[in-house]
């Protein structure tokens, strides 16, 4: 078997290495064809860096690297273009000041094509050592993560505005320097291409929402069982299961990004490392948990069912700043929710991309309401499982009045159904089940419904009696929706006490049993 390129972000050392590669080699030819000024965004550690590396050994002619590759017989190998590369997750802006960080990256890379920068600030020498090197041919300017210096400080919006301003000077020098550009090319996380940072850079071309090159970054299902069969297999004999039932897993964890609505990708540092450990965990999440996102989602006000499988207006992805943050399009361009379809041309279905990120997600979330131990969470919501699983009613309710208990309350919440809903929802998602949640009828729309193997409940919750809850439940019919599902019908009433912030005592009436 080949080696696992974890966190190798070269190239050159994928292929040194003899590590797994996927080829994206023709999707990289065609944009050079396509144009010459490109900016694509992708969260963290989903081959952006790698993308940028290829583009630096093809632009640079390093033929014997891409022996086994597409583009092997299609390039110009003769030809040579002085690369600028430009990574700003290695320039350490914070330790030294972005200004500082800036000068010597410049002058690092002057010097490795010995070259002498007259000029001292950082906007000047840019645009020194471009014309420099013009002298050569025509350059060509890679900038990896180019937004981190002001995603480091999102929540310190005085120095964010400071590391803009510094940006937007900076540059400021290609647009002028078009005729002496063969090929720009600029990553990052978020969509600051639209703000003040490029409003000199109106001629760039945004591919992160692009049918074509929505596979460029990732591994398709495709790329899947090709490259890694020899993986796959070794994980079957490891686990001892069936093949399929191995690629359905890894589907249900680690599949599911998408920007385009149609194709969906493998998030890479996820499957490597499920296929170096042979167990499925979190480990895309657990490099960087989202704390700021999960404190601006309750800053704001939002509830759990806010987030998910959400239908917006694509518009939103086009307004990005740092004083009003749109949290969906934050999550989006952070990799923690997808666009799951297209619903017409100007709306989108956001929603959590898979089970890794779904779960992790859902888990700090709750503990951001939840005051108590995370080590109790656990052990009440696997307890509350069983509870649902056997149907014993008196133990879910003291399970679930022991997870409600701790949680913090603001005044909203202590208004709101909404919010005693939302709560729950998260719950039940947090212990493994189905539950679908506003469910529409020809009489009514059902607050939630879970289904387990045996039973089916139907869920009413109201701030007040229980009694009143189930009353509903009965008086618009909701079971008749299920009756064809041959299962157990639970109908559960539960209410919520304003004054205790708890909930009371569910009242439960079972159907039938087929």
């Amino acid at each position: 078997m080949k080696n696992l390129p974890i966190g190798i972000q070269e190239f050159s050392e994928i292929i040194t290495n003899d590590c797994y590669y996927i080829d994206k080699t023709n999707l990289l030819y065609q944009l050079i064809n396509a144009g010459k000024t490109y900016f694509l965004s992708r969260p963290r550690r989903f081959g952006k860096s790698m993308t940028v590396s290829t583009f630096k050994e093809i632009f640079e002619g390093n033929k014997s690297l891409f022996q086994n590759t597409w583009i092997y017989d299609q390039w110009d190998w003769n030809t040579k273009y002085p690369v600028i590369r430009i990574d700003f997750s290695k320039i350490s802006h914070k330790e030294i000041g972005l200004m500082n960080a800036l000068v010597r990256e410049l002058s690092t890379i002057a010097n490795f094509f010995n070259i002498t920068l007259q000029c001292k600030e950082p906007g000047t020498m840019f645009n020194e050592l471009i014309n420099l090197l013009t002298n050569k041919n025509k350059v060509v300017i890679l900038i990896d993560e180019y937004d981190k210096p002001i995603i480091d400080y999102i929540d310190d919006i005085k120095n964010s505005d400071k590391n803009r301003e510094i940006l937007k000077n900076f540059y400021s020098v290609l647009k002028g320097n078009d005729a002496n550009i063969k090929f720009l090319f600029l990553t990052g996380v978020s969509k600051f291409a639209k703000t003040s940072i490029f409003s000199d850079l109106n001629h760039l071309r945004d591919i992160t929402f692009n049918t074509e090159f929505s596979c460029l970054c990732g591994y398709t299902q495709e790329d899947l069982e090709s490259v890694f069969e020899d993986r796959i297999i070794d994980v079957c004999n490891h686990l001892n299961i069936e093949k399929s039932d191995c690629l359905a897993q890894i589907k249900h964890w680690y599949n599911g990004y998408s920007w385009d609505g149609k194709h969906k990708v493998y998030n890479p540092f996820g499957t490597l490392n499920f296929f170096a450990n042979k167990e499925f965990r979190d480990y895309w999440f657990q490099t960087a948990t989202p704390t700021f996102l999960v404190k601006l989602i309750r800053k704001n006000n939002y509830l759990p069912t806010d987030i998910e499988n959400k239908v917006v207006r694509f518009s939103i992805f086009e307004k990005y700043e740092l004083s009003r943050i749109n949290i969906l399009s934050m999550l989006l361009e952070t990799g923690y929710l997808t666009i799951k379809e297209k619903v017409n041309s100007q709306e989108v279905r956001l929603d959590f991309p898979n089970y890794e990120v779904q779960s992790a997600f859902n888990t700090h979330l709750l503990e951001e309401f939840n005051n108590t131990d995370n080590n109790l969470n656990e052990s009440v919501l696997f307890d509350l499982k069983q509870a649902l699983v056997d149907c014993k009613m008196n133990v879910f309710h003291e399970l679930l009045s022991i997870l409600f208990a701790n949680v913090v309350y603001d005044e909203k919440g202590r208004r709101s159904e909404d919010f005693y809903h939302s709560i729950f929802f998260l719950i039940v998602k947090m212990i493994g089940f189905t539950i679908e949640s506003q469910i529409h009828t020809n009489l009514g729309r059902i607050d939630a419904t879970i289904k387990t193997e045996k039973y089916i409940y139907i869920l009413e919750f109201k701030v007040g009696t229980s009694q009143n809850a189930l009353k509903q439940i009965k008086e618009n019919n909701y079971h008749e929706k299920y009756k064809a599902d041959k299962k157990e019908i639970v109908l559960m009433g539960i209410g919520f006490d304003n004054k205790k912030n708890n909930v009371r005592k569910p009242v439960v009436e079972k159907l039938w049993m087929e």
